[in-house]
């Protein structure tokens, strides 16, 4: 099946990306323009299947040959000689991305002002260091706006970003291997295969995908997997592009017990147009759940147990903007007051705690401008009233909410907004958390995710050792986020913002081997959750994923021989705790006798729960008097 899955995909991303490119969705980037043109190399013949596959390949990218069928436009070859084109070196070849190191609220304060005077663009950023991407000639603006502590704390990232970005974008390697393997050529069997080595072989995963090749490729999973898998319409998006969504999960009918509301989890990506690597681990958390159904006992029971709606990206015009014009850009697309300053940042458009005040939000020109009004940013207002109602009236209930993002490896919960206000579920925040950057760090890769507060990341500490000092600065407004609309007006108990690899070497600019990686860190940090979720903490096995004891959806213990041993071992206990209470009694002089330092009476079972058995003989010692 996922054989067929590849090839369907090669031919409906051949339908979509015709060569004529008026009969595209969109124009697609132009390689005259983004893409250099490359000295003409000799080709060595191929076979028939090598050159359809080449072809194949052309036509995804939209790359344009000559009239002697060679290729006229692309990205440099497997020899890396190529170079950016003139376009990317007018717009990015004087830039830079530095690292500046925090280590004082003083020191933060003044980077945020010099931050907001000059309009820079901040990349990323934490409670130590952060992320600014400017051009070469206002860096020495920008340091005579720094204390001297802050002239020389401060590291280049990239020091040629324009080659970056290049490199960012796809390209036919015609000296890749065959997609066929050794695993391609066994024979066929009637076994379902759980081999989890199929993203090696998968062509949608090699490089990142624009919409016209994501669109198209949900319709096939909707198509391949009917049983169990939907594409839907989120809403629309300002440019008029539809906001598609996967719904996946599995329905079983049992007339003896009434369904209750259809508990839901939306996984989300893409709010910000340049993190690419958001929009390619949903695709790729959803298609693994897809694929795995029937095949994968845990995976299996995820979706019959939830609905998983994927969300590939909220941000469809933004999204198509990095792929057309600007890599980097972050906003959507609408218009604003300021006719040559479009776009709003999705993430601070929500309603909740909306904020208008700090510089950067009023701006229409900043990067995080937050609109002149809640929900004036249009997706995200199309994005909750999608959730109201599917909450509201088709009877679903929104379990938890996960926003990708990238940079800086970070498992974010509640609230964004105030470091001040707690959420009245934190414990079961941080718990779920830990174990989600846990399920990541034993992954194959190993990587390393920090657990926090949203808001930690924004704003300053106080200098003060209580805590209680001067109002705390924002590197960046932390209102009117996803994440907090979420969780306190939709009142969705598990809400986390993760921000995906890497910690700054690429940022949001992660070069495609990084795309099957992250998507497992993404994966694993799914399948945690759904475990978390069924009541076993995530920690137990689910029935059928191993040997022995195992534990159920309410987290109770039972074996592969039918629960016999523990009904045993509750017998014992019983006759334990029966025995234990018979001598503490008569020791006692009777039942009225004995007072307990430490625990409870238990009325069900009769028996005492709680604290360590050590109790007070109120008898016995009035018997010494």
């Amino acid at each position: 099946m996922r054989r067929l899955a590849n090839w369907c995909v090669l031919g409906i991303i051949l339908v979509s990306c015709p060569s004529s490119l008026a009969a595209a969705a969109y124009p697609p980037i132009n390689p005259s323009t983004t893409l250099p043109s490359f000295r003409q190399q000799s080709v060595p013949t191929k076979s028939t299947f090598s050159r359809l596959r080449d072809s194949l390949i052309r036509s995804i990218w939209s790359i344009p040959c000559n009239e002697n069928g060679k290729i006229s436009g692309a990205k440099a070859t497997a020899s890396g000689s190529g170079a950016p084109p003139s376009t990317l070196l007018a717009r990015y070849g004087g830039d830079v991305v530095l690292r500046f190191n925090i280590r004082s609220p003083e020191e933060a304060v003044a980077l945020t002002e010099a931050v907001n005077v000059l309009f820079l663009d901040v990349w990323e950023f934490n409670s130590d260091w952060v992320d600014i991407r400017l051009a070469k000639d206002v860096v020495p603006s920008l340091l005579g706006l720094l204390p001297p502590s802050l002239r020389h704390a401060h590291t280049p990232l990239m020091h040629d970003l324009a080659q970056t970005i290049f490199e960012s974008y796809p390209s036919p390697n015609f000296d890749q291997p065959p997609l066929s393997t050794k695993d391609d050529r066994r024979p066929f069997s009637p076994v379902l295969q759980t081999s989890e080595s199929t993203d090696q072989t998968n062509i949608f995963f090699r490089d990142y995908q624009p919409l016209s090749v994501i669109i198209p490729w949900m319709r096939l999973l909707q198509s391949l997997f009917p049983t169990h898998v939907r594409m839907i319409n989120i809403g629309v998006s300002y440019e008029g592009r539809d906001i598609p969504a996967l719904r996946a999960g599995v329905h079983p009918k049992n007339a003896d017990k009434p369904s209750g509301p259809r508990k839901t989890i939306v996984v989300t990506g893409g709010s910000h147009a340049r993190e690419w690597i958001s929009t390619s681990s949903v695709n790729y958390v959803a298609y693994s759940f897809i694929t795995a159904y029937g095949k994968i006992p845990k995976m299996t029971k995820l979706l019959e147990e939830f609905d998983w709606v994927f969300i590939p990206t909220l941000n469809p015009d933004g999204y198509v903007y990095t792929w057309e014009n600007d890599r980097l850009w972050r906003k959507n697309r609408q218009e604003t007051s300021l006719r040559f300053c479009k776009g709003v940042d999705l993430d601070h458009s929500y309603g909740f705690q909306w904020d208008h005040e700090s510089s950067s939000a009023n701006n229409p020109c900043s990067e995080s401008f937050a609109g002149d009004g809640p929900f004036q940013g249009v997706e995200a207002r199309r994005f909750a009233n999608w959730a109201r109602n599917e909450t509201q009236r088709n009877n679903v209930s929104i379990v938890a909410f996960v926003d990708l993002h990238s940079y800086s490896q970070q498992i974010l919960y509640p609230y964004s907004y105030s470091c001040v206000t707690t959420p009245p579920t934190l414990e079961n925040l941080e718990e779920l958390a830990i174990g989600l950057a846990k399920a990541i760090r034993l992954t194959d890769g190993g990587e390393e995710y920090g657990v926090t507060a949203a808001c930690e990341g924004s704003v300053t500490v106080s200098s003060t050792a209580d805590n209680k000092g001067p109002p705390r600065t924002r590197m960046e407004s932390g209102g009117g986020s996803a994440l907090d609309w979420f969780y306190h007006e939709l009142k969705v108990k598990y809400s986390y913002q993760i921000k995906l690899r890497d910690t700054g070497s690429y940022g949001f600019l992660l070069p495609s081997k990084n795309i099957v990686p992250t998507g497992k860190d993404a994966l694993a940090a799914m399948e945690y959750m759904g475990k978390f979720l069924l009541g076993n903490k995530g920690i137990e096995m689910t029935k059928g994923e191993g040997e022995g004891e195992e534990r159920g959806n309410g987290g109770e213990r039972y074996t592969e021989s039918g629960g016999e041993e523990e009904e045993e071992e509750e017998e014992e206990e019983e006759a334990e705790n029966g025995q234990r209470k018979k001598l503490v009694t008569e020791a006692a002089g009777g039942e009225d006798g004995v007072l307990m330092r430490e625990g409870r009476r238990d009325e069900d079972n009769d028996g005492y729960e709680g604290g360590d058995w050590e109790m007070d003989f109120e008898l016995r010692r009035r018997r010494r008097k």
